[in-house]
């Protein structure tokens, strides 16, 4: 049975984080998705816990690694691409916890031509480290009911987790949030994603998802807004990766790349090494 779609989650040495992820994919009201599990270069614990989880799914899970070489997430997210079964793909991160309809909705709004930009809700630490495996099969940890009683403070970001569908249809209409690609939750065709060559190897943290979307507007894509649709729960955790000049550099080439119009890059897929992998 080829799969709906391919889900590439990305991951760096954050074992705990990734089982809650897993356990959220393995609730989805949608069965028929492979998991692409896209590994920056972590240690032997996250496959460990990859094929402790294997079981769970329709379809086997693909763990796609690399040696840890600093930040490389342009160049794992392309080695990912390129295992991927489906003809469309969908994009998250190892600390993004997928409500049970999130990939369903990506399949309900994937159109020709289009891309789908969806959001986050950002968990501070202390509830980020409070939700178990319980409370994602009962869906707990997307109500903001039970958010408050564990301290998270009510305002107008909470109508991120609506569960209306007319209210979020409302609410992705008037939202003044770019529909750019966020690496966090958004999909499109790999067809589309080939013909940019994929993510841009000369980018580090800061930006790269987004440097991808600007990239694929120049080829003609319009992206569709679904932040307040396709709900996945965002898990804290530091950023020692992050650096202002990184930011600076990546900012460059992004702003060259608008400018200019560029859709292919050198620095893709068509660049890497195949040696430098492993998969399972």
């Amino acid at each position: 049975m080829q799969p709906k779609i391919s889900v590439i989650v990305t991951t760096y040495n954050s074992e705990r984080w990734l089982r809650n992820v897993l356990v959220g994919f393995r609730e989805q009201t949608e069965t028929n998705f492979e998991l692409v599990i896209a590994d920056d270069g972590s240690t032997e614990a996250t496959k460990q816990l990859i094929d402790a989880c294997r079981s769970w799914f329709a379809h086997p899970i693909k763990h796609v690694w690399h040696p840890d070489e600093g930040f490389q997430k342009s160049k794992i997210l392309n080695r990912a691409i390129l295992h991927a079964s489906s003809d469309y793909l969908l994009f998250t991160d190892g600390d993004c916890i997928p409500r049970n309809d999130f990939i369903q909705v990506h399949l309900d709004n994937k159109e020709e031509g289009y891309f789908l930009s969806g959001g986050y809700f950002k968990l501070p630490m202390s509830i980020s480290e409070a939700i178990t495996e319980e409370d994602i099969v009962q869906q707990k940890c997307f109500r903001v009911s039970w958010l408050a009683k564990k301290g998270l403070p009510i305002n107008f970001k909470c109508t991120k987790l609506t569960q209306w569908k007319f209210f979020a249809h409302f609410m992705n209409w008037i939202t003044p949030t770019k529909r750019s690609w966020n690496g966090h939750n958004s999909s499109g065709f790999k067809s589309d994603l080939l013909a940019v060559n994929g993510f841009n190897h000369a980018m580090q943290y800061g930006g790269l998802d987004r440097e991808l979307g600007e990239r694929l507007f120049n080829l003609g894509l319009v992206s569709k807004q679904i932040r307040y649709e396709a709900i996945c729960v965002h898990l804290d955790h530091p950023r020692g990766y992050e650096k202002p000049e990184i930011w600076k550099k990546n900012r460059g080439i992004r702003d060259y790349n608008i400018q200019h119009k560029i859709t292919w890059i050198e620095e893709g897929i068509d660049s890497l090494d195949a040696a430098a992998e492993h998969s399972w």
